[in-house]
């Protein structure tokens, strides 16, 4: 069996071990992108108690929030068992692990904020918005949700232009041939949704308040607030 007939958690969880070193070279705006998704939970108005990070993988965006938030308790989902144990490894005992998939119910337990980054655009469009109400209903008034995405084109042309530039900055910033040989294989589990769509989902899932906070090509955050 090949990796491009796996499930996208038997996937990430065959190259868990080799999946963090290469993301700032595959993530060409990865310190504006990863610190937009920790600087938007200001929007709570107050720092968080309890953050829940859906699709955690090795704890990369975790990690920026326990820096953040040294008092913040972190609750980590994700399909890829080994995925989270990378995580487990940074984090210690900073952080709660709960293997789940998106699809999967949330985590109990009252969170103050949910962030996400690289994982919802493995779901279809209508797993998106099913997960996004579900969200919305783990979260209080005011609660914040941070999805740091890989997102689509609003046509074919600018899907192209971005996977353009993406292949282009990735090389740039030092990728190798393998490192985004490994990325493209990786790809072939994404769903990605347009900005535009993705915010409108958010309204309706009962977020008051939502916008796209950084967007660079295919990179974007999408940050939504909980009506009150």
């Amino acid at each position: 069996m090949t990796d491009s007939t796996l499930s996208a958690p038997a996937t990430f969880d065959a190259q868990a071990a080799d999946y963090e070193a290469p993301r700032r070279r595959l993530v060409p705006c990865f310190d504006a992108f990863y610190g937009t998704a920790v600087d938007a939970l200001a929007m709570l108005g107050r720092p968080p108690a309890r953050v829940l990070d859906l699709g955690a993988g090795t704890g990369i965006l975790a990690a920026r929030v326990a820096a953040a938030y040294p008092e913040a308790e972190l609750v980590l989902t994700d399909g890829a068992p080994a995925m989270l144990e990378q995580a487990r490894e940074t984090l210690g005992e900073r952080a709660e692990i709960v293997v789940a998939d998106l699809a999967d119910p949330l985590p109990a337990g009252g969170f103050d904020a949910v962030v996400s980054a690289l994982a919802i655009h493995h779901l279809g469009d209508e797993d998106k918005r099913a997960l996004f109400a579900r969200v919305a209903a783990a979260l209080p008034p005011g609660g914040v949700f941070v999805n740091a995405e890989q997102v689509a084109g609003p046509t074919p042309c600018f899907d192209r232009r971005y996977r353009d530039w993406h292949e282009t900055a990735s090389a740039a910033a030092g990728a190798t041939p393998e490192e985004w040989a490994g990325a493209v294989e990786l790809m072939r589990h994404d769903r990605c949704a347009d900005v535009e769509s993705q915010l409108h989902w958010l309204r309706e899932a009962g977020f008051d308040a939502a916008d796209c906070l950084f967007k660079h090509h295919c990179f974007a955050v999408l940050v939504a607030r909980r009506k009150f």
